[in-house]
């Protein structure tokens, strides 16, 4: 078996999406759970901090990296198993998403569609609780295969261990930098049954006047309204939604609406209601504004952007002048959904 291949000094700009430029001190790329075993038990980097990174879609990096970079490329995807009512699917963590959902439908194994165009790898997508259109990752979720890095065990976790919540999962608390993922695996329920609650979705059927979408037409849609409202990062620099949407009480709700009643607002299903942070950053004036290289995305609030050799802090200044304003207005402290290094 040949050794861990180590690199030194390699430049982390290419491996995230924002295009921040920053050094990892030594990056090791992992295609397995005996890689990372063997990463574990290496003499130079056994007891080093790590730091996993995956497709890069969800970190802001503003400093070089001391810590051991671990690159997660762990190919392949297949069929686990098929019974009457599911299709249980597998995939490497390395995978990229959008491909592996497309991947999916291809084979006639609907229900990733609404999760289309997500940039990021497979792996990556259990730490973020990833969600879209009516989806969230855990509503697919079967089982994840993860590799300890003090022991070097592998470990399968179901989701009660994952402790998914709104964008958020253990991997980003108590396992964080303490487990690589390396296979996802999903539950795909059958008969198929597409999710159309969302207003831009309901908007698709009818203008194509399709009244019965098949999983493909769904995840077109989804394309389309993405490109419509986001920016592709191989041309803008960008790490998609940068703020939570936040989830506030009926009553705080009403009393934001005396103020703006205008305020984009969803009714969850626990009494609780959802506020659209777009709404609220492009309402204190911030769309198509920049500081330095960092910019807020012109068609979509929610979405800060690399204008061209933006530095991690610049972004940083910029987000937290974007929190001061909503929090001015509005009485609503936004939340990052990027990881800050």
């Amino acid at each position: 078996m040949p050794p861990l291949r180590l690199e030194h000094g390699v430049s982390l700009k290419p491996y995230n999406t924002f295009g921040l430029p920053a050094v990892a001190h030594t990056l090791v790329r992992v295609t397995s759970d005996a890689d990372v075993r063997r990463m574990v038990d290496h003499p130079e980097l056994g007891r080093s901090a790590k730091f996993i990174l995956g497709g890069g879609s969800n970190i802001i990096l503003t400093r070089d990296m001391p810590q051991v970079v671990v690159k997660v490329e762990v190919p392949g995807c297949r069929l686990v198993r098929e019974t009457e009512d599911a299709w249980v699917v597998e995939a490497g963590a390395g995978e990229p998403w959008h491909g592996f959902v497309d991947w999916t439908l291809r084979q006639g194994w609907p229900g990733l569609e609404n999760l289309a165009l997500i940039p990021g790898t497979v792996g990556a997508a259990p730490v973020q609780n990833i969600g879209a259109y009516g989806v969230e990752f855990k509503d697919r979720f079967e089982s994840l295969d993860a590799v300890d890095l003090v022991t070097g065990r592998s470990v399968t976790l179901g989701a009660s261990i994952c402790a998914f919540g709104y964008r958020d999962s253990v991997f980003k608390h108590a396992l964080a930098g303490r487990s690589v993922i390396t296979r996802v695996r999903f539950r795909l329920p059958r008969p198929w049954q597409p999710v159309l609650g969302y207003l831009e979705l309901e908007r698709k059927r009818a203008e194509s006047g399709i009244t019965d979408p098949t999983p493909r037409q769904v995840f077109d849609w989804v394309c389309d309204i993405r490109r419509s409202k986001l920016p592709d990062p191989g041309q803008v620099g960008n790490a998609g939604s940068f703020f939570k949407n936040p989830v506030v009480s009926a009553e705080q709700c009403r009393d934001i609406i005396g103020r703006d009643p205008g305020i984009v607002h969803y009714p969850l299903p626990d009494g609780t209601v959802k506020l659209a942070a777009g709404w609220m950053i492009d309402a204190c004036g911030w769309k198509g504004k920049s500081i330095g290289q960092a910019g807020v995305y012109e068609k979509q609030a929610l979405v800060l952007v690399n204008r061209g050799g933006a530095i991690g802090s610049e972004v940083m200044t910029l987000a937290q002048a974007i929190q001061e304003s909503v929090y001015g207005r509005f009485g609503i402290r936004l939340e990052t959904e990027p990881v800050v290094v």
